[in-house]
């Protein structure tokens, strides 16, 4: 029987033009599907002209710059129509989603939806349940004391997975997918026997004690730094600017 890392893989990534999930907006969009480990992806791109200015340092990340979305990017209300649906056929059609870091680019499609909308996440996945595998998650509990940072590029380089290029929202994507793949096959003994569903019901127990713990750390330092316990998606909404 395959296992679920050697099997159909979806994998959804966003470039924005910043990290406030609240403000910020989504500039590019990019969705992947792999029916199997080593098969040809294949790729959904989207480019959206926001409507804000692009600060600097988000342009020196993805390299989209006002000019080119101006000339390029389509209007944010069809295209945030379009990425829903497809992440929610990939739902119907029993495919995991990757995506690191979910509760910032889940949360953040999700505000843009309401935003252009009128519309939040939840309603598109009410009878096929998103089942997110983030590789952030599962590394950070699968090998927990392992020093050193765990962006996307570190664990890439820990797992030996080929980041191709700028941080391109397919890219990132792609290198998503082909990390989680990594992650499943060196953690097997733990991981072959658990379903998508079962590790979506596990990463959020997973990602809220990690947050709790990261808060109980900053508070012995004096610090009021906190993490939000909330994956795959944070709940609530400020006014969306």
């Amino acid at each position: 029987m395959t296992c679920w890392y050697e099997g159909p893989l979806a994998a959804f990534g966003t470039g924005t033009t910043g990290a406030d999930v609240e403000t910020d907006r989504i500039v590019s969009a990019a969705v992947v599907v792999q029916d199997a480990r080593g098969s040809r992806p294949r790729v959904r791109r989207w480019l959206v002209d926001p409507g804000v200015p692009v600060p600097e340092g988000a342009t020196a990340l993805h390299g989209l710059t006002d000019d080119h979305l101006h000339r390029n990017g389509r209007w944010p209300s069809p295209v945030m129509d379009e990425v829903v649906r497809a992440l929610a056929e990939q739902s119907a059609a029993g495919r995991p989603l990757v995506v690191m870091n979910a509760p910032f680019d889940l949360t953040l499609l999700d505000r843009e939806l309401r935003r252009h909308r009128a519309s939040g996440l939840d309603r598109w996945f009410e009878n096929a349940p998103l089942r997110v595998l983030d590789p952030s998650v599962l590394d950070s509990h699968l090998d927990r004391y392992r020093k050193g940072p765990r962006t996307l590029t570190d664990l890439c380089a820990h797992y030996g997975v080929e980041l191709r290029g700028t941080h391109d929202a397919a890219v990132d994507a792609l290198a998503s997918l082909e990390l989680v793949r990594a992650v499943g096959s060196r953690f097997a003994t733990r991981m072959e026997r658990l379903s998508p569903a079962e590790l979506h019901t596990l990463q959020a127990g997973w990602h809220a004690a990690r947050a709790r713990g990261l808060q109980a750390w900053f508070a012995r330092g004096g610090a009021e730094e906190s993490g939000d316990p909330a994956w795959p998606m944070r709940p609530g909404l400020r006014a969306a600017a």
